[in-house]
């Protein structure tokens, strides 16, 4: 009988002893999911911090390039520019036209390069809505000419076409603001393009750059606002 106790009560401690040890492996496992998870949490918090930050950078950086002055830009008063659409010619005080009275259809402008000469009066009506025009003439460099394009065709709000009897190689339009610049690598294209693609100049912000006159005359009725 001794013997049996005896034995019985080795049974209950080898019991006891593995449910102890049982019970100490879920604790670590326990800690350890739990450690691997603070881990993973906190490097998403991080990361997403870090990617929180740095489109804020950006957005501080774009917001700082458009209230910079551009250096050599010309302005003109917007509010002294006429917007009457019109059917007729119309005489412009400056080439390439900032704005003033246009006609009714505007020229396609979501990153559209155009190698022949346009209409003023239709590309006017693009800058109403917001568009930068990139134009050039014989004196600008095909490379230059050639980065211009890339650049507009990947632009939304933004077309390019020859002016030949521009005064500058390369000048950019937007509603009441023009510049000249020196190259394809001006700084002040990025710039530009920046402060004005559908900037704060924009007499109509979100009017439509698609289905209006395209390179062939051919479009939607595109009546503006």
């Amino acid at each position: 009988m001794a013997a049996n106790r005896s034995a019985t009560a080795d049974r209950r401690a080898r019991i006891e002893e593995m449910r102890r040890a049982e019970q100490a492996r879920e604790r670590r496992n326990r800690l350890i999911t739990i450690g691997v998870s603070s881990v993973v949490v906190l490097g998403l918090v991080g990361f997403g911090t870090f990617v929180l930050m740095k489109k804020s950078d950006e957005q501080d950086r774009k917001d700082a390039a458009a209230k910079a002055p551009i250096a050599a830009e010309k302005a003109w008063d917007a509010k002294k520019l006429g917007r009457n659409h019109v059917e007729t010619a119309v005489k412009y005080d400056m080439k390439p036209p900032v704005g003033g009275d246009h006609n009714p259809v505007w020229m396609n402008c979501d990153g559209v390069v155009y190698d022949k000469k346009i209409a003023d009066v239709n590309a006017v009506h693009s800058l109403e809505h917001g568009a930068v025009w990139v134009t050039y003439n014989k004196k600008a460099s095909q490379a230059d000419v050639k980065k211009l394009a890339d650049k507009v065709g990947k632009t939304k709000y933004s077309l390019m076409s020859p002016v030949d009897d521009q005064t500058g190689a390369i000048m950019l339009s937007a509603w009441g603001k023009q510049v000249t610049v020196d190259g394809a690598d001006d700084p002040r294209v990025d710039a530009f393009f920046t402060k004005y693609v559908q900037g704060p100049q924009t007499p109509e912000p979100g009017a439509a750059c698609t289905g209006g006159i395209g390179a062939d005359g051919q479009g939607g009725t595109g009546m503006g606002q």
